[in-house]
């Protein structure tokens, strides 16, 4: 139980915000009963001076027993003295609290106002002022006012219950308040892990998608975009394994029926020189397409090395040339080269020969009798770019953003002559890419089809 998050989330607020809560509760609280304790004092010393004014207009015995009458029956206790102290009226019996007041108050020093002469609430019975009758700058006595300190305590006690009750119904609605919202802020992440249990079940199929633009819905759209990336990468690895298969079998399949035949006694040596023939290109065809998958496991395990110096690329075109010259010309097929003596790039010559080959056999392959087939070189601001473009059948529209992905032919049927294995290309993109070049492909369906493969420039910068 203590393990949850909305528990956990729960109880650091609850602690914060008490901690706040007690802060201010307790400075409201004194705050309010020294008003209060002020404010009965004050009232109290008024209450003095209001009845030394009326004795400083009519100092007489008659005024004197009306004050004392009239105090008589209120809750405070009026004392008048002479200017030496000898009371000469009091409205109450005078408690030994009141004279331990009067024995120390000192006649001598007459105050020119009111003051407060006991002010310690908690430990007295009673709190006094001083209010002296001065008639004509003559000092003739003191009205001394005292009042229960219980009438304090009463008010403190009022005070207390209430905000007794106050901080009980508070602290009620800030545990109702604290568990609705650490319930609803961890409402999303106990669906996020929800989300991540399913997929790590294999369920690929989660939706958080949601209208929130802060952390959380940030946090939900990347698990969302994380399970279809999942599932678009369990798809895409079916995919892959079964043409993957698929191009394994198929020249397994030759090699083994055509062996079979070779192996029977009545085949003729003109038969079987037609049928080693046949092993002999599917064993090199499945050569190639493990290669090419060493290739790409090497890729994305970054293993495959690039050691990147000057070459000069009309040399390098020359060498790509003497390879496939001899296949462009059994087709029939014109192959020409444009390319200045002196264009210089940074890069592997074996790797990007590797890609130049590729691309040049997509050309040838999707080429016919008497097409043109055409390489150009040409300097550009950040580096060069190398241009083949061929008069082909050319790329659907449709295809275009597909050509560069493992295993994905245009060529749907898998035509043994046409279609080649669908690595070619994936593999050229991640070898211009690992050069920090780029790689474009341009077609019309019926018209042909371009590639342009840009690469950084080597020593000559002129």
């Amino acid at each position: 139980m203590f393990n949850k998050l909305s528990l956990k989330i729960g109880l650091l607020f609850f602690i914060f915000i008490l901690i706040i809560e007690a802060f201010l509760f307790s400075t409201l609280y004194f705050t309010l009963v020294n008003e209060r304790v002020d404010e009965v004092m004050e009232n109290l010393l008024a209450r003095g001076e209001t009845h030394s004014d009326v004795l400083e207009d009519s100092f007489e015995e008659m005024t004197l027993e009306h004050v004392g009458m009239m105090e008589s029956a209120s809750d405070f206790i009026v004392v008048i003295t002479d200017e030496t102290g000898e009371i000469l009226v009091n409205s109450d019996a005078l408690e030994p609290e009141m004279l331990e007041v009067l024995g120390h108050t000192d006649f001598a020093a007459v105050p020119i106002d009111g003051e407060i002469i006991e002010e310690n609430w908690q430990d007295q019975r009673y709190i006094a002022t001083d209010s002296p009758i001065t008639i004509d700058g003559v000092h003739e006595g003191h009205v001394f006012m005292f009042a229960p300190t219980d009438n304090i305590e009463r008010i403190i006690d009022h005070l207390k219950s209430q905000f007794l009750l106050v901080g009980i119904i508070t602290v009620l609605l800030t545990i109702g308040t604290i568990l609705l919202l650490s319930r609803l802020i961890t409402l999303p992440l106990i669906r996020m892990k929800e989300a991540t249990e399913q997929l790590s079940q294999g369920n690929n199929h989660v939706d958080l998608t949601n209208e929130r633009n802060d952390e959380l819905g940030e946090l939900a759209n990347a698990i969302t975009k994380l399970s279809a990336d999942l599932d678009r990468l369990k798809n895409a690895r079916n995919e892959f394994l079964s043409s993957i298969s698929h191009e394994l079998r198929t020249p397994l399949t030759y090699i083994k029926g055509y062996a079979d035949i070779l192996a029977r006694p009545d085949t003729t040596e003109q038969e079987r020189e037609e049928y080693m023939n046949i092993i002999r290109e599917e064993a090199a065809h499945l050569t190639m397409l493990v290669g090419n998958l060493f290739d790409l496991a090497k890729l994305d395990r970054n293993q495959f090395t690039i050691e990147q110096r000057d070459v000069s690329i009309a040399e390098l075109l020359g060498s790509v040339a003497v390879l496939v010259k001899p296949a462009f010309d059994e087709e029939q097929i014109e192959l020409s080269m444009d390319c200045s003596e002196d264009m210089q790039a940074s890069i592997d010559p074996e790797r990007i020969q590797q890609v130049l080959l590729n691309i040049l056999d997509n050309a040838r392959k999707h080429s016919m009798a008497g097409d043109r087939v055409v390489v150009e070189c040409c300097r550009e601001i950040d580096g060069i770019a190398i241009r083949i473009s061929d008069e082909g059948q050319g790329i659907p529209e449709e295809e275009l953003p597909f050509v560069f992905d493992r295993l994905y032919r245009v060529e749907k049927s898998r035509s043994r002559e046409r279609g080649g294995s669908g690595l070619g290309l994936a593999i050229a993109k991640e070898i211009v890419e690992s050069h920090g070049g780029r790689i474009r492909i341009d077609s019309k369906f019926g018209k042909g089809t371009a590639v342009t493969v840009r690469l950084k420039r080597g020593g000559d910068h002129s």
